[in-house]
């Protein structure tokens, strides 16, 4: 199994799959995950091919943008590496990252843990985190047509799975219902440390936010 060109064509095969994507699900997510990743592992016991395969497949088909449907991302990932020849091992493992990986509301419980996907999940929280994790919730929020804030709509914190996949509440809602919260769900040490300082960065944000919604700078 030549891991290098496996891991060549599957960067090809998500550059072109995704092509057409919302601009915080694009090529360009995938690539900072895939970075994040990379840089976790390098702190922890982990099979490198299997999460840069999970963290390169882990949206290559979000759920989001298919009604809902939560098949189509593992089924895609499932096909495309039986291509490959990739081991049915590996092709297991691989599916149920991507079928664990998501941040799903409420008090979800996961079926399937591996160090790989713990990695994986920390590297694409952290891009829902700091700078970037701001501008990919406000630009999902402007393609889903939602307003920016509503002083009058308070967030919700209790949302069932499908409450919060068909939420069209206020986008700074979004920061209490999932973003504020991801600092204290990291799995490794190294996204932990990172995720503190992206969460900070949110706060200092929202602060500045109210401050300006209310006139008073």
């Amino acid at each position: 199994m030549n891991k290098s060109k496996i891991l060549e064509n599957t960067e090809t095969f998500v550059k072109q799959s995704l092509r057409n994507a919302e601009g915080g699900h694009d090529w360009f997510h995938i690539q900072r995950v895939w970075n994040n990743a990379k840089l976790i592992t390098k702190n922890e016991n982990a099979d490198l091919f299997i999460v840069e395969l999970g963290a390169l497949l882990h949206d290559i088909a979000d759920s989001k943008f298919y009604n809902g449907d939560e098949s189509v991302g593992p089924k895609m990932a499932s096909e495309f590496l039986q291509k490959q020849q990739v081991s049915i091992e590996i092709i297991d493992h691989v599916v149920k990252i991507i079928e664990n990986v998501s941040f799903k509301g409420g008090n979800i419980q996961q079926e399937f843990n591996s160090i790989e996907l713990e990695i994986i999940q920390d590297a694409d929280r952290l891009d829902a985190l700091g700078a970037i994790g701001i501008a990919r919730t406000f630009n999902y929020g402007g393609f889903k047509g939602r307003a920016l804030y509503d002083p009058e709509i308070e967030p919700e914190m209790n949302m069932s799975k499908e409450e919060y996949k068909t939420s069209n509440a206020p986008t700074i809602n979004h920061f209490y219902e999932k973003l504020l919260l991801l600092k204290d769900r990291m799995n490794t040490k190294t996204g932990r440390e990172i995720a503190q300082k992206r969460h900070q960065f949110m706060e200092l944000y929202l602060e500045q936010f109210y401050a300006e919604w209310n006139g008073k700078v």
